[in-house]
C-alpha cells in the first residue's frame, strides 16, 4: 500500500471522528453561550478545539471565536472566569469595576448561573432529538416483522413455548411493531418475567418467558443484556419501510433519545453494581473508529452516532463531578441551601478530585481502546 492510500484510510477515520466530536461540542457549547448571553453576561471566549489557536475572529459583542489544534472538546469562558471550567479568577475579580462586574459570570444570582451551566447539557439532548426527527423525518425506519423463524435450544424461549412462524403482537400489554421493538424490551429485562402475545395460525396464544442475561459483543465492547433465544431470517418479504410525518418524527425521536438516556443510566448503574464490563467505556480511539465505519455506510448513519454520542456527553456533563456541569450545579445547590457559596479553596479543592477523575477516566477508556485494538492485531496477524 503507498503512502498516500495510507494516508487516505487514515483520513477516511479521523474526518469522520473531528465532524462528529465538534458537532457535538460545539452544540453543548452553545448551549452555555446563548443562555449567557440571554442572562447579560459577557463572552470572553468560545473555543472549538483545545491547543495552539488555528483561527479566530472577534464579533462585535469583543467575544472571540478560536478554534484550536486538539480538536477534544471546547469550552465557554465568561467574563471573570479564570479558565474555560469556569473557576473565578479572584484577584480579577477583586480588580473589576461595577459594569465589568455586572457583566460577569461570577456576580449573576445562584439561578441564572445554574441555567446558564444545565443549558450544555440541555443543548446535547436537543441536538440528538433534532438529528433523530430528521432521520425519521427523511428517511423513515425499515421494519423488520417480529416473527419467529427458529429458536434455540434450551432457550428462555423454548421453555416458554415459542414455534417457528409465531408473530409477536405485544409485550406485557405493549405493540411491538418490529423485531428491533421485542429486542430493546427484551434486552432491558434479563431475569424478569415478559407476557407475549403471539399469533399463531391466526390464533392469539399468550407465553411468559424470562430473558436470561448474556454477554454480547457490540462495536463499543462487551455488554451483558437480556436474551429470549428467537431469530428471524430477515426474508426480503418481511421488511416494510414506514413513513412518519414531521409531528411523529419529533415524537419516535423524543422517545429514542430517552430510551438512549435509559440505557446509558442503565449501563452505569449496573457498572457501578458490579452487573456490567467495564470494557464497554471507550475513548477517542474507538469512537474515531465507529466514525470511519459509520461514514463508510452513509451520512444518516453516522448523523445517528452523533446523536447517540450527543446523549452520551449530556449525561456525562451531568455527573456530580466537580469540573463537569453536574459538579457546578451541585455547588449552586448547596448555595441555594446555604445562602452563600462555598469558600474558594474547597472549590479549587473540588476542581482538583474533579480533575483526578475526569483524567483518570479517560486514561482507562484510552486502555480499553488500545487493548482492543491490540487484540485485533493480534487476531489479523
Amino acid at each position: 500500500m503507498t503512502i498516500l492510500a495510507h494516508l487516505w484510510s487514515v483520513a477516511a477515520y479521523i474526518v469522520p471522528f473531528i465532524f462528529v466530536l465538534s458537532l457535538v461540542v460545539f452544540f453543548h457549547e452553545l448551549g452555555h453561550f446563548l443562555v449567557g448571553r440571554w442572562c447579560g453576561v459577557k463572552v470572553d471566549a468560545f473555543s472549538l478545539g483545545f491547543g495552539p489557536e488555528l483561527f479566530h475572529f472577534t464579533d462585535r459583542r469583543g467575544t472571540r471565536w478560536r478554534i484550536g489544534a486538539l480538536p477534544l472538546g471546547g469550552y465557554v469562558k465568561f467574563h471573570g472566569d479564570a479558565n474555560g471550567a469556569s473557576m473565578t479568577d479572584g484577584a480579577a475579580a477583586a480588580a473589576m469595576s461595577p459594569e465589568d462586574r455586572a457583566v460577569s459570570f461570577f456576580a449573576q444570582n445562584v439561578w441564572k448561573r445554574a441555567a446558564i451551566v444545565a443549558a450544555g447539557p440541555i443543548a446535547n439532548f436537543i441536538l440528538a432529538i433534532v438529528i433523530f426527527t430528521g432521520i425519521y423525518f427523511i428517511n423513515g425506519r425499515a421494519l423488520l416483522a417480529p416473527l419467529v423463524d427458529s429458536v434455540t435450544a434450551g432457550s428462555a424461549a423454548e421453555a416458554a413455548g415459542f414455534l417457528p412462524g409465531d408473530l409477536i403482537v405485544s409485550i406485557d400489554g405493549k405493540k411491538i411493531e418490529s423485531f428491533e421493538d421485542m429486542q430493546r424490551i427484551v434486552q432491558t429485562a434479563s431475569d424478569t418475567a415478559l407476557t407475549f402475545d403471539v399469533d399463531r395460525g391466526g390464533k392469539t396464544v399468550e407465553l411468559v418467558a424470562t430473558p436470561r442475561r448474556r454477554d454480547i459483543s457490540t462495536p463499543f465492547g462487551t455488554t451483558r443484556v437480556g436474551v429470549l433465544g428467537v431469530e428471524t431470517h430477515a426474508k426480503p418479504e418481511n421488511w416494510r419501510l414506514q413513513r412518519y410525518g414531521l409531528g411523529e418524527s419529533f415524537m419516535r425521536a423524543t422517545g429514542e433519545t430517552w430510551y438512549v438516556v435509559a440505557r446509558t443510566g442503565s449501563y452505569l448503574g449496573g457498572l457501578v453494581m458490579g452487573r456490567e464490563s467495564a470494557d464497554q467505556l471507550s475513548g477517542p480511539i474507538r469512537i474515531a473508529e465507529v466514525s470511519g465505519e459509520m461514514a463508510k455506510i452513509g451520512v444518516a448513519a453516522l448523523l445517528n452516532l452523533a446523536a447517540v454520542l450527543s446523549i452520551s456527553v449530556g449525561l456525562l456533563n451531568l455527573m456530580p463531578i466537580p469540573l463537569l456541569d453536574g459538579g457546578h450545579l451541585f455547588y449552586y445547590a448547596v448555595e441555594a441551601v446555604r445562602g452563600r457559596a462555598l469558600n474558594e479553596k474547597a472549590q479549587e479543592f473540588g476542581f482538583k478530585v474533579g480533575l483526578t477523575l475526569v483524567a483518570g477516566l479517560m486514561i482507562f477508556a484510552t486502555y480499553n481502546d488500545i487493548l482492543r485494538l491490540t487484540r485485533q492485531l493480534m487476531r489479523w496477524g
